[in-house]
């Protein structure tokens, strides 16, 4: 499987990052592994990952092989499914506007804001008292 011709994407989300290579077969998905339902439990998450190959209709043209590390589930969801985007991307550049209008080639800025000293949390404040 290794020597065969691959398209590579990046994705990143919160802490997590996606290596993401895709395969011409029939539509397998191994994350880090491990088949897909055993990595990532909640179906949402896997249909809104595997989104970027629904908008595109290329369900069942690759095989997919994912390599992801850092943060937990919902970052590795939103990882792979920027990783698949562009990894779409170098296999067929057309699909660059079906994915643009669907959002996918868009990464997340949002990231887990820093602790703030004095503070209980990054915002919350102790609770004040008059007297």
């Amino acid at each position: 499987m290794t020597a065969e011709r691959y398209y590579y994407g990046l994705g990143r989300r919160k802490t997590a990052v996606a290596r993401v290579r895709l395969y011409p077969g029939n539509g397998t998905v191994v994350v880090n592994g491990s088949p897909l339902d055993d990595v990532i439990p909640r179906a949402s998450s896997r249909q809104d990952m595997l989104r970027p190959l629904s908008v595109t209709e290329t369900d069942r043209r690759f095989n997919i092989q994912v390599k992801v590390d850092g943060g937990g589930i919902s970052g590795w969801a939103g990882a792979i499914r920027l990783g698949i985007a562009r990894a779409l991307l170098v296999a067929d550049e057309g699909y660059r506007r079906t994915l643009r209008a669907n959002g996918l080639l868009t990464r997340d800025p949002r990231e887990k804001e820093r602790k703030k000293f004095g503070l209980k949390r990054a915002r919350k404040a102790p609770q004040f008292t008059k007297r």
